[in-house]
């Protein structure tokens, strides 16, 4: 372990120690907690499942609540946010996974704030102790400074923990020895991975965390939608000829997505992962692009939506593909 990485190791360390021996404390919300993060920086798929749990858990008439940094935003107190709050639906305020919640996620209400227990009391409340009974916590696998009913750890199998070191050497937020402390793992994008790298990834896995259940999961090509909400059947861009771009941590799964439904990928376009787009990009593209289709990731869509942009560009919906036990298993234990 280089220098940056040891300091870097030692810091996690220290803190760690501050909350398990109690000089810190966790704090409790009064609602149960379930939590969704990774042991990497970015790239395992977070908000989709996100998404999704909070969809499955309204459908079996829980009444959630999602609870979100907003990375990269400039809130700076909670603020709650859904389509017909406006206040801070602009990503450069909230960031672009919780304005995407909330496009995704209508009748869920998505708190943004820092400080993650005070963005969940601030919803209470506004909306009343018996409007919220479960927090879906996002990125709430290092936030020790919130009490978590459950840790559910999201490793992708394609690229599972990069070189195996910690920031900034790697891409590892943790050591591998963390997975411990997870409830329940899911393993994303399975599809893209091999038998062979399945086989070794759980392996590996059970050496830290022999206990948690190990759940297959995939991100699902499901349709298109552009900034007018026009949405278009997933067969929409087979054997066409494609210009995409995106500014996320994972592009090349993203045009793996489009070619394995039948896109023939032209130009591809990858900007920084949560890139702030101006309108000269978008002129850029356009012109570019000339007659090619033009698709984006939604997570993008969210950020362009604040330009001037062409209804021609639209954007892949993902949806997160698990078995219905993962649900079983996390509303089993509520």
């Amino acid at each position: 372990m280089g220098p940056f990485s040891s300091i870097y190791n030692m810091i996690l360390s220290v803190r760690e120690f501050l909350y398990k021996t109690s000089l810190k404390d966790s704090k409790r919300l009064p609602s149960k907690v379930v939590s969704i993060g990774n042991l990497t920086l970015g790239g395992t798929g977070k908000t989709p499942a996100v998404i999704a749990l909070a969809q499955a858990a309204k459908k079996r008439g829980f009444k959630p609540c999602v609870l979100t940094r907003g990375y990269r935003g400039k809130m700076k107190t909670p603020c709650m946010k859904s389509i017909g709050n406006e206040p801070c639906l602009n990503t450069h305020l909230a960031g672009d996974e919780p304005v995407l919640m909330t496009y995704r996620l209508p009748d869920i209400p998505v708190v943004i704030g820092r400080n993650r227990y005070f963005a969940g009391m601030s919803a209470i409340n506004e909306t009343g102790k018996d409007a919220i009974n479960i927090f879906i916590l996002d990125d709430g696998f290092q936030h020790w400074a919130l009490y978590r009913d459950l840790d559910i750890l999201l490793i992708d199998a394609t690229n599972p923990f990069g070189n195996n070191k910690l920031f900034p050497e790697g891409i590892l937020r943790e050591p591998l020895k963390s997975m411990s402390r997870a409830d329940i793992i899911v393993l994303t994008k399975t599809d893209a991975a091999s038998r062979a790298q399945m086989d070794a990834l759980i392996l590996k896995i059970k050496r830290y965390n022999p206990h948690a259940p190990l759940y297959p999961s995939s991100h699902m090509p499901v349709s298109f939608v552009n900034a007018k909400g026009t949405v278009r059947d997933i067969d929409f861009i087979n054997k066409k000829r494609v210009y995409a771009f995106s500014g996320i941590a994972n592009p090349m799964h993203f045009k793996t997505s489009l070619t394995a439904i039948g896109a023939e990928v032209v130009k591809f376009n990858s900007f920084r992962d949560h890139y702030k787009y101006r309108q000269q990009d978008i002129d850029m593209i356009m012109e570019t692009a000339g007659g090619l289709e033009i698709i984006t990731t939604e997570k993008d869509l969210v950020k362009l939506m604040e330009l001037n942009l062409p209804e021609k560009i639209f954007a892949l919906r993902i949806d997160f593909s698990v078995d219905k036990a993962f649900y079983d298993d996390i509303f089993g234990r509520m």
